[in-house]
């Protein structure tokens, strides 16, 4: 039977988390839009009025590409741990160049929110990130003002009223990027953490796990092999002098050793059994620490011990097959009771193209279930819903198994060959046992 192991779902969390961070990079990138497509349409507008050449054209395309390329690398080393003061200053110099071109068209004026934007995502103290916000309001504010005077003089507010409404616009702009993408690193921030918890907890299982299969494994064989080595050393010391009580002791040595041999296997069954509250419970955790709702509903009471081992691998083997082989964000755990049979589904909302093919895992299930006699479903339920159905009668009770009055059949309807076989297996089971007759 397939089963999902630690490096398995530890490989999945891993696949997860850079699928997360290569979305949260990709979606820093896609705002990067927003700076480039007004540069290069207000860029375009310049050259239209007269108000820039052809070689600045060229210089200032130059300069969005290298501040895309600076806007990239603070993204990724921010999210990564935190930016270089080298490339924060160098990516500052080539935002506050362009930002010149305020003068030429105002559609120049979001170069610098953005870098701010980018250099935010690297740690920073919050007097650090007003400091940063109110140097970068402050000398775009002055540029917009001297622009406005340039290319619209005929404007009908002053500088010196300008200028402050200016100050307050860039400052309001720059406060609502730094929260916005704060906020994001803190989400990326926590994605990491959880990672690393989940990665604690899975070692502090295995751990606790450790102890007590050794806690247990010296209870069982710590007293057996004090008492079997102390005997043997008994028997040795009177062997020669007393062999009839060095036999006595030998024979303590054996029945010891048989009964430490009967309590290991005790308890190595007793960790190979499959219960199905602790499958149960155990399902829900792996499948909630994989990013999966479970809801699992109450478990039927007075089960046999054999269909509650049954319904236990079917749980065990659905859950690894949600992990492995969907994009489920919720699956639900049913267990009905009805017309002499007990009734197991599961069912995930993240059925893919393939799976509807059986597998080893199912055909196991199957064989399992077939020995009980009952039947394994497993198969896409609609557009997305895949459910694996496993049905097992219940064995009968007493009162369903009592025989029919004699006179139920009548005599003549049980053929003569079968009386007598009965007839020759009772001799036989006579026999057998050694029975005897008053």
């Amino acid at each position: 039977m397939a089963v999902a192991t630690t490096a398995d779902l530890e490989a999945q969390d891993n696949r997860r988390l850079e699928r997360y961070r290569r979305g949260t990079y990709r979606s820093f990138m896609l705002a990067a839009v927003g700076f480039i497509v007004p540069s290069l349409a207000g860029l375009a507008a310049a050259y239209d009025d007269g108000h820039v050449g052809v070689p600045l054209i060229v210089a200032v395309i130059a300069g969005l590409g290298l501040l895309t390329g600076y806007y990239s690398r603070l993204v990724r080393t921010g999210l990564d741990g935190g930016a270089s003061r080298r490339d924060i200053a160098a990516s500052g110099a080539v935002a506050a160049v362009l930002s010149l071109m305020l003068l030429a068209n105002p559609l120049f004026n979001l170069i610098a929110v953005f870098w701010v934007s980018a250099v935010v995502l690297s740690p920073k103290s919050r007097r650090q990130i007003v400091a940063l916000c109110l140097g970068t309001a402050a000398y775009c504010s002055a540029l917009t003002t001297i622009s406005a005077q340039y290319l619209y003089p005929d404007g009908g507010m002053p500088w010196y009223g300008l200028l402050p409404m200016m100050f307050a616009i860039y400052v309001t702009a720059c406060g609502f990027v730094v929260f916005c993408n704060r906020y994001q690193r803190r989400m990326w921030e926590m994605h990491q953490e959880t990672f690393a918890a989940r990665e604690a907890l899975a070692r502090l299982a295995v751990t606790e796990e450790r102890l007590r299969f050794s806690r247990d494994l010296h209870d069982l064989l710590g007293h057996s092999l004090s008492l079997i080595a102390v005997k043997s050393e008994l028997a040795m010391r009177t062997a020669g002098a007393d062999p009839d009580r060095a036999a006595a002791e030998m024979a303590d040595v054996r029945r010891t050793a048989r009964e430490a041999l009967r309590e290991v296997r005790a308890a190595v069954n007793g960790y190979r059994a499959v219960e199905l509250d602790a499958e149960l419970a155990g399902a829900r955790a792996v499948l909630e620490a994989a990013g999966i709702r479970c809801e699992a509903g109450d478990l039927p009471g007075a089960l046999p011990p054999e269909v509650r081992a049954v319904l236990a691998w079917v749980i065990r083997e659905g859950t690894t097959n949600v992990i492995k082989h969907s994009e489920a964000r919720r699956c639900t755990v049913t267990l009905t009771s009805h017309g002499g049979s007990v009734a197991l589904e599961m069912r995930n909302d993240g059925a893919r193209g393939g799976d509807d093919a059986d597998g080893s895992g199912l055909t196991g299930l199957a064989e399992r279930v077939a020995v009980l006699g009952g039947e394994i479903t497993a198969g896409r339920h609609g557009r997305t819903d895949f459910v694996l159905r496993a049905v097992v009668p219940l064995p009968a009770t007493d009162a369903d198994a009592a025989p029919a009055p004699a006179d139920a059949v009548p005599a003549e309807a049980v053929p003569a060959d079968t009386v007598a076989a009965d007839a020759v297996s009772a001799d036989t089971v006579s026999a057998d046992t050694g029975g005897s007759r008053a």
